[in-house]
């Protein structure tokens, strides 16, 4: 079994939901490392400061931010995620939100999988800058 096999030939061809199943992790991963390195602090804070950046919500206002900023193939992949059809939904969120999440993660599990990770943490920080400073503001 080869656990880490390389799939970014197949990352074009792989379905919006399959996409945003790693981007949701991809998402989650960047949030808790950019968490963590502000240095140590008690591990419940850490998670209400993650739920507050990693939900539907938020996820949308970086959709809105970074959409302006997308290469053609790149808006071609958060569209397709956006309007997936999903069997799940959105719990104590507006669908807009949870499709625009959606979105959001199939661009950035399409993004890992490439391996760009360059622009991965681009999108990531221009998404979520607003969302850390107002974190900051509240402690």
């Amino acid at each position: 079994m080869e656990l880490f096999k390389d799939i970014s030939a197949e990352a074009d061809r792989l379905s919006p939901l399959v996409l945003a199943f790693i981007g949701d992790t991809v998402y989650d991963l960047l949030t808790r490392g950019y968490i963590i390195s502000e240095g140590n602090a008690p591990v419940n804070k850490m998670h209400t400061k993650a739920k507050h950046i990693v939900n539907a919500t938020a996820q949308s206002c970086t959709y809105s931010i970074i959409e302006p900023m997308l290469t053609e193939a790149e808006y071609a992949v958060l569209k397709r995620g956006r309007n997936a059809k999903s069997n799940t939904s959105a719990k104590n969120q507006s669908i807009v939100d949870y499709r625009r999440a959606t979105g959001v993660e199939a661009l950035f599990g399409w993004l890992y999988l490439k391996g760009e990770y360059d622009r991965l943490e681009e999108l990531y920080r221009k998404g979520t800058e607003d969302m850390y400073e107002k974190e900051q503001q509240k402690e």
